[in-house]
């Protein structure tokens, strides 16, 4: 299979870009630096996407924190989070990276003692995106920047209860939650919207508030 990445460099791939990216391949195939890069495959294509910077980090960082204090807070508190898991769609043939994934403390434990290389759809119960300006259009719904299928697709079609999109675009500078995915079709038949500086409250079964105020968007134009 011939790849091109960027428009420029063409790969002659001895095997599939899935197959690759489930061993550990992938990164070495393509000579991506070692620099914070990431390569996902999403709707089927390989995506090469620049590291973060630290607005974004610390973004998926308050997330985290808001869920620590919770637990700070009530020792119950049942769900944990990891930042830059890989996560295997193997329904789809997809290979995603999410910012962060949140699962109970029993799976939490079991994929700890496992050891687990690669995350399963079954094991999360939320998965948490923070747009960049370079890949925000691989987060969202299919639109007019990306017409095939998005992570947006790919986490409702494997069953993912629950997505939260942090959007830094300037011109829309919010966070939405979509739910209720439908297996079939890919998509999310629900959605409820944050603006930047209004207090999250994720409904059932997580049931904690997440502070926004510094929350900013981003300030380079996205290409």
């Amino acid at each position: 299979m011939t790849i091109v990445a960027e428009g420029r460099y063409h790969y002659e791939l001895p095997d599939t870009p899935y197959n690759l990216w489930m061993r550990d391949e992938l990164f070495e195939v393509l000579r991506l630096p070692h620099d914070g890069t990431r390569v996902e495959i999403i709707g089927g294509e390989i995506v090469v996407s620049p590291g973060p910077d630290y607005a974004h980090n610390a973004i998926v960082q308050d997330v985290q924190r808001a869920m620590f204090a919770a637990e700070v807070l009530d020792p119950s508190f049942p769900w944990r989070a990891v930042q830059t898991q890989d996560l295997n769609l193997s329904d789809i043939h997809d290979g995603y990276i999410p910012d962060l994934c949140v699962l109970d403390e029993e799976t939490d434990r079991q994929a700890r003692e496992a050891q687990l290389k690669k995350v399963l759809p079954r094991h999360l119960e939320l998965v948490v995106e923070v747009t960049s300006p370079s890949n925000a259009g691989d987060d969202r719904r299919p639109g007019l920047r990306r017409s095939t299928p998005t992570k947006w697709n790919g986490y409702a079609r494997v069953g993912i209860p629950f997505y939260l999109l942090v959007d830094r675009q300037p011109s829309l500078s919010q966070t939405v939650l979509f739910s209720d995915p439908i297996i079939e079709s890919g998509e999310y038949r629900h959605q409820t919207t944050w603006d930047f500086g209004e207090a999250i409250r994720l409904p059932d079964p997580f049931g904690f508030e997440i502070l926004t105020a510094e929350w900013e968007p981003w300030t380079r134009t996205a290409g």
